[in-house]
């Protein structure tokens, strides 16, 4: 049976109550949680596969040891997030409180490879090949759902003095510039901050890029 729902913007998500284990990466929510040890990590899985049952709707989940718990949510039908969401992650927070399990949400983040290219679509297919990714409206993706996603910036002048390839590391809102301020302290260079809080560029100590990004001022 088809649930009802409405879209939640990340500024609304941020405002709503008993969600202060999740945050928001993109277009999804993250939340981390440490279990007391693994067949409660386990435990922990199970009831949060009961929960997307009784609400019709499932979230990616990770189980590492030694009782590493970890959730993502999202509303793919809309590609973001929904009222769908919410609901769901106040029951997961609920549960993993009843377990003891204590919430990591400093530890979030995802990461994206970012090709430069004049030509993305005569490149794309090589790298869907190679990685064995699927190609989503030109955005390559894992379909293990484990690898990191690969999207091609298109340039106006080929880049001869700058590496093609670089990491996007998308963490919380309210880590990001410590994370900024963590690289340049071991060793990275600010190349820009230009688009803060969207990204900010760095690179390391032979020029290799990483933007640190979030979901503010997208």
């Amino acid at each position: 049976m088809p649930m009802e729902y409405t879209d939640v913007s990340a500024e609304q998500f941020g405002e709503l109550d008993g969600l202060d284990d999740w945050r928001v990466i993109v277009d999804s929510i993250h939340a981390t949680f440490n279990a007391p040890d693994y067949l409660a990590a386990a435990d922990l899985v199970r009831t949060i596969a009961e929960i997307a049952e009784q609400h019709v709707h499932h979230p990616d989940v990770e189980l590492r040891y030694p009782g590493r718990v970890h959730v993502v949510l999202t509303t793919h039908a809309t590609g973001g997030l929904t009222t769908l969401d919410v609901d769901v992650a106040r029951a997961v927070s609920e549960a993993a409180a009843a377990t003891s399990a204590t919430s990591d949400p400093a530890s979030t983040r995802a990461m994206e490879l970012g090709i430069d290219s004049m030509d993305a679509d005569r490149i794309r297919p090589f790298w869907a090949a190679v990685l064995g990714y699927h190609d989503h409206g030109g955005y390559l993706v894992d379909p293990m759902g484990v690898g990191p996603s690969v999207w091609f910036q298109q340039m106006t002048e080929p880049r001869t003095n700058r590496n093609r390839i670089h990491v996007d590391v998308i963490v919380p809102h309210d880590v990001a510039e410590q994370r900024v301020a963590d690289a340049l302290a071991a060793g990275g260079t600010l190349l820009t901050d230009e688009y803060a809080r969207s990204w900010w560029v760095l690179a390391d100590a032979d020029g290799n890029e990483a933007c640190v990004s979030t979901w503010q001022d997208r």
